[in-house]
């Protein structure tokens, strides 16, 4: 039987995801590690390393690995089947004891260090250099000093964490999905606009139900927490939501995350320990642009003394607001979203549903292109014969100015039933240039909003337009890279507190006046957003800053102190580190039944631990970056293409830092944040 992963490896230009099947996930994925495992065992011997006769050839390997496991991560995650789940479960413990084994090979390591000690590396191209030197890093991160017992529990621990980061975010998944509250009758869900109702009816047809139902789907929740006049069922809504995955709330099935969390922290502090860092967090930063975890910290802290005050008083605004016009006397956390809307249009007379009209999700995607032609250069066409996984699916590749395709990327923008939540980009192959490879790269684009509804488009509101340009911003971080090695190209080796550069600067144009005249045009009009409106957009931006910087900061430091001060074998203090930091830093406070850890992906199942940060260390990066276009016009040439050339085209191939100053001419100026948020002194 052909397995159409494997011919991923011999030369396919794009996945046929049509045909990929579960069962062909474990077959192909033994046959490249056998594959793999067989030329290291030759490239071990080599007794003269240099980079055509040894990197080059690892380089190849690794390529060869990443297109054939990568249709099946991603379609794990966007189209998670029993069937799938179950292989690609399966999978995981066989990669995770293959990069063990990578990563403490004494010969590989001493190959690498060989060349770095060469005559010959410092007339290598940068790119190169930095991969040496990334390898050499990594090793030691990865144990390879490590003898004995050491060496083998290392092995056990990057397999047992494999398997509960997975388990931690398919429990999420299916805590999310079994909660369903159907109702009878529309007047039950007064206040919703009419998108929602239908998307809550289509909901309804979709499990076979009768009249509506409310899901813990982003587009149902928010409209609900944003619009439902009943406030019991915003209270309903909200606990739901708040105590997935834990052993609070309205359970229904047994996907308590909690102690995969002890579990989880447990194995990370105890495999800092092996490879020499004092917490998981101090591991966690070695490969970041931040020095330590205290400077981290102080950064963090510093951004909480000048934000906190402003978000106080605009939590103070809220809640006299919300008397004035007849809510309760205290605001709970599932008021502060309705009110918030209902305040915003009665101080600047914006909401969300104003704006909605003008966002037509096809005609997002299309002006969101066109921005980046005008900014880069470069031209996007339709690729109408591509194989694809769902029918909401469309690709684009990217051609430069000499006709030539550079990249290709997929846009997959709905919610639906088995597709994990949030949004995010991902690398289905990197760039990848030899004298008998020229690969392009190619990104997925994925997001979660609202579908279609009776044959209408669907229409995004303003924070979906920023999301989507956020996302699409990591993709032409990585489609738009010059670089030829692979390890660096694109999104590869960036630091971890630099890779949301891009995309936050990427979000600046959904304020341009230019830049929305592209795409944000009414659904039934075709007219471009007043004036009056764009006005009202911009204020916009700074409504409640105060307390959106201060959400984000206790989810950083929430994260940086328990991967920090964990103690390994005693009982996670995962609550009572989450109370500490909202005492200092937030200024609404949930129920004590929250249970907001058992669903935060991005620290135990994604790849920010002890990272959390880097979304505001990166949007300090982004304002000041945006500020030059503030400066000499959103669409100047001569800013764009510098940061074109110097961000974008650059990748990992050299430090971030170094790249940032290449571009800006300086450090990055840390009040930039602050004034793009309107919180400067």
């Amino acid at each position: 039987m052909s397995n159409p992963l494997l011919e991923m490896i011999r030369g396919r230009d794009l996945p046929p995801f049509s045909d990929i099947r579960p069962e062909h996930a474990e077959p192909a994925l033994d046959a490249v590690l056998q594959a793999n495992r067989d030329a290291i065992r030759e490239l071990e011997q080599v007794e003269s390393p240099s980079w055509t006769n040894f990197v080059a050839q690892l380089e190849q390997l690794d390529n060869d690995l990443h297109r054939v496991f990568s249709p099946v991560s991603h379609l794990n995650g966007v189209a998670n089947t029993p069937e799938w789940r179950s292989a690609y479960n399966v999978c995981l413990p066989k990669l995770s004891a293959y990069s063990t084994e990578m990563g403490q090979n004494q010969a590989l390591y001493q190959r690498f260090a060989q060349i770095a000690e060469s005559a010959d590396f410092a007339g290598l191209p940068t790119p190169r250099k930095t991969i040496i030197e990334h390898a050499i890093r990594d090793f030691r991160l990865a144990g390879v000093h490590l003898q004995g017992e050491q060496r083998s529990r290392y092995a056990e621990i990057q397999q047992q964490l494999s398997v509960l980061q997975t388990r931690f975010q398919e429990q999420v998944l299916d805590a999310t999905e079994a909660w369903v509250w159907q109702t009878d009758h529309v007047e039950d869900l007064d206040g919703l606009p009419q998108r929602a109702l239908d998307a809550a009816a289509e909901a309804a047809k979709a499990r076979e139900l009768s009249g509506y139902a409310v899901t813990l789907d982003a587009p149902s929740y928010i409209a609900v927490m944003t619009y439902a006049q009943d406030r019991s069922l915003r209270e309903r809504v909200y606990t739901a939501y708040a105590t997935r995955a834990s052993d609070q709330g309205p359970k229904t099935g047994d996907w308590d995350n909690a102690p995969v969390i002890q579990d989880i922290l447990d194995l990370r502090q105890e495999l800092a320990a092996l490879v020499g860092y004092p917490t998981y967090a101090d591991y966690s930063l070695a490969t970041k642009m931040a020095d330590s975890p205290a400077a981290v910290e102080q950064f963090l802290l510093d951004l909480a003394t000048k934000a906190r005050p402003a978000a106080q008083s605009e939590l103070d605004a809220l809640a006299g607001f919300a008397t004035s016009v007849g809510g309760p006397s205290t605001l709970e956390p599932w008021d502060v979203g309705f009110y918030a809307e209902q305040f915003r249009e009665a101080t600047l007379g914006l909401s969300e549903e104003m704006l909605r009209p003008y966002f037509p999700a096809p005609q997002v995607l299309t002006g969101m292109m066109a921005v980046a032609e005008r900014l880069y250069g470069v031209r996007f066409q339709a690729v109408d014969d591509a194989n694809v996984w769902h029918a909401d699916v469309t690709a684009y590749a990217v051609v430069d100015d000499h006709g030539q395709r550079r990249g290709l990327f997929y846009v997959d923008p709905y919610a639906r039933p088995g597709k994990r939540g949030g949004a995010w980009m991902d690398d289905c192959q990197g760039r990848y240039r030899t004298d008998t490879i020229d690969q392009l790269p190619i990104a997925f684009l994925v997001c979660n909003f609202g579908g279609p509804v009776d044959g209408k488009p669907a229409c995004l509101s303003h924070s979906e337009v920023e999301t989507l340009f956020h996302e699409f911003g990591h993709g032409l971080h990585h489609l738009l890279t010059q670089v030829d090695e692979l390890s660096v190209s694109g999104i590869n080796g960036v630091a971890w507190d630099a890779v949301e550069l891009p995309s936050q600067f990427m979000e600046n144009w959904t304020y341009e006046r230019e830049a929305l005249d592209s795409f944000a045009r009414h659904v039934d009009t075709g007219e471009p957003i007043p004036d009056a409106l764009l006005n009202k957009l911009r204020a916009g931006r700074r409504f409640q800053a105060g307390m959106a910087t201060v959400r984000q900061l206790e989810f950083a430091l929430f994260d940086l102190r328990l991967h920090r001060d964990h103690v390994r074998g005693e009982a996670a203090k995962v609550l009572d580190t989450l109370a500490q930091v909202r005492s200092e830093v937030a200024v609404i406070h949930p129920p004590s039944w929250h249970r907001f850890p058992c669903s935060f992906s991005h620290i135990f199942a994604g790849g920010y631990a002890a990272g959390y940060y880097s979304y505001k260390w990166a949007e300090l990066l982004a304002a000041d970056a945006f500020e030059l276009f503030v400066e000499r016009g959103v669409f100047d040439t001569e800013a764009a293409t510098r940061f074109r050339d110097n961000i974008l085209a650059k990748g990992g191939s050299r430090p971030a830092a170094e790249l940032f100053e290449a571009f800006r001419g300086r450090p990055p100026e840390p009040e930039a944040l602050l004034r793009l948020h309107g919180l400067a002194a």
